[in-house]
């Protein structure tokens, strides 16, 4: 085990006065961007680096700060998330689920604290993690090559079969819609553009934030101005309690589970909160679904909360140990240990003690700041749901559209949102659930892409999907969830 006296090192750096300014500057400001639909951390870090770098701050205090806009981000963004169906970011998407149907049953107080609780644990767990294992899990993630990565997508594809329930063929539908709509845009492989029709902004492909709020913003809105319409729009009687000590003993080994999935998923280059927080919600499904799932379970919300928390945490172990940001986000924070002629990798432990020490502790401090700042705002953030409709929805459909053209400055881009929304609301009024088109696109895009790269490494033989010792246990495991509780629901009927 590797020694922990460059960690006291960081709690001395971490517990001066001005650390924990920006610490808690960075918390509160991630808070914030995360409140707010399609801008997410890594904008919003991209932001604040050139501002705090020309303000000349010290490298330890602006990895403090970037550090905590980034998990303070993940926080944020169960906000909008739970009380207007509009998720703040790509890791939230899977928290309106159950988060907004129990609002809408006024238990948004509740919902907001489960989510609060269940981030705490994701990130605090993930941070332990990360401490001792950093180096293990650094190991690890280099052995995953396109090939190891393509048959991790089937084994969450596989966990996928836990939200068929009665409808299955509206479950593949739905897949197969997300999976279809990730083939617009470039071709990874041979740099082609498919399906573009000409449109120099679908060169990308669309854009997942654009993707998830035309179906979870834009077609809760048409379903509320149908209700408002047909008279049938009643005013949320949003109650004020806090869920039970029962509550909360009953989502933690769901959150430590979902908190494993999420940290894994997050120290693999490439993967990020949106993979590891569905994930986390199919497999808890799975194991923990009492057919309240998708209608207000309080597993079903504290499951992808952590998982994504771990993720945002797992994603500096790469950056950390080996030099390879593990998303985007890392990415911005790896330029700015690069403009003070840091180079992150192996010896970073060994040589900047303090600095990797400070980050770490910081982020010890950072996930209770962000737990004693939420939970005495959630009635003030509860307050949101009692605006009149004929506030509440205009500035939905506002927020929603200053999100995507902020994010991405296209016009184009406003009214695929609006598009999708349209097709949003007539599958939901048709009984299509939105979690399998949202599960199709964000795996789809990294299996398409990792299985032509492998299949090109190895000429074009399939038996580099199967050769490595990690591809045949995702194998195992794959097959293994979708066999084992088909024979053992046959055992139960015999």
């Amino acid at each position: 085990m590797m020694s922990l006296d460059y960690l006291w090192q960081g709690f001395g750096v971490a517990l001066q006065w001005k650390n924990l300014f920006f610490g808690f500057l960075g918390c509160f400001l991630g808070t914030m961007i995360g409140c707010l639909p399609a801008i997410g951390p890594i904008n919003g870090i991209a932001l604040l680096l050139p501002i705090a770098y020309t303000a000349g701050l010290p490298p330890d205090s602006m990895l403090i700060l970037l550090a905590g806009v980034y998990y303070g981000a993940e926080y944020g963004g169960r906000i909008s998330s739970i009380l207007l169906n509009v998720p703040g970011d790509a890791g939230a998407v899977m928290t309106a689920i159950d988060g907004y149907p129990m609002a809408r049953a006024g238990k948004a107080t509740e919902a907001l604290v489960i989510s609060g609780v269940s981030s705490f644990y994701g990130g605090i767990i993930a941070v332990l993690a990360m401490t001792f294992l950093a180096p293990l899990f650094g190991m690890l993630a280099i052995k995953f090559g396109p090939a190891e990565y393509f048959v991790l997508m089937v084994f969450a594809f596989a966990t996928l079969s836990s939200m068929v329930g009665h409808e299955p063929v509206k479950t593949l539908i739905g897949c197969l819609i997300g999976l279809a709509l990730t083939t617009i845009g470039l071709d990874p492989t041979s740099g082609a553009y498919r399906f573009t029709f000409n449109q120099p902004e679908l060169h990308d492909g669309i854009e997942f934030i654009v993707l998830v709020i035309g179906l979870f913003s834009i077609s809760e809105v048409l379903l509320m101005l149908e209700k408002q319409a047909g008279g049938s729009f009643r005013p949320l009687a949003v109650t004020g309690s806090y869920p039970s000590w029962k509550v909360i003993r009953e989502i933690w080994w769901p959150s430590v589970r979902a908190t494993v999935i999420g940290f894994i998923v997050g120290v693999l280059p490439g993967t990020g909160a949106s993979v590891a927080s569905a994930v986390a919600y199919t497999t808890e499904k799975r194991l923990s679904d009492k057919g309240d799932f998708g209608k207000g379970s309080a597993i079903g919300l504290a499951s992808p909360e952590a998982a994504n928390n771990a993720a945002a945490t797992g994603a500096f172990v790469p950056m950390l140990t080996l030099g390879v940001p593990g998303s985007g986000t890392t990415a911005v924070m790896l330029g700015a240990l690069m403009l003070y002629n840091i180079q992150p990798g192996p010896q970073l432990f060994t040589e900047q003690p303090a600095l990797v020490g400070g980050l770490i502790a910081s982020m010890y401090i950072g996930n209770i700041m962000l737990l004693v700042m939420n939970l005495p705002m959630v009635k003030l953030f509860v307050s949101a749901l009692l605006l009149p409709n004929w506030v509440l929805i205009p500035a939905i459909t506002v927020l929603s559209v200053l999100g995507v053209y902020t994010a991405y400055s296209s016009v184009l881009s406003v009214f695929i949102m609006l598009g999708i929304g349209v097709v949003g609301y007539a599958l939901r009024k048709l009984g299509f659930d939105m979690a399998p088109i949202i599960l199709g696109f964000v795996l789809g895009k990294v299996m398409e892409t990792n299985l032509r790269n492998a299949l090109a490494i190895s000429g074009g033989e399939l038996s580099i999907l199967y050769e490595s010792t990690l591809s045949m246990s995702l194998w195992v495991m794959a097959a293994a969830i979708i066999v084992v509780p088909w024979v053992l629901a046959r055992r139960k009927r015999a």
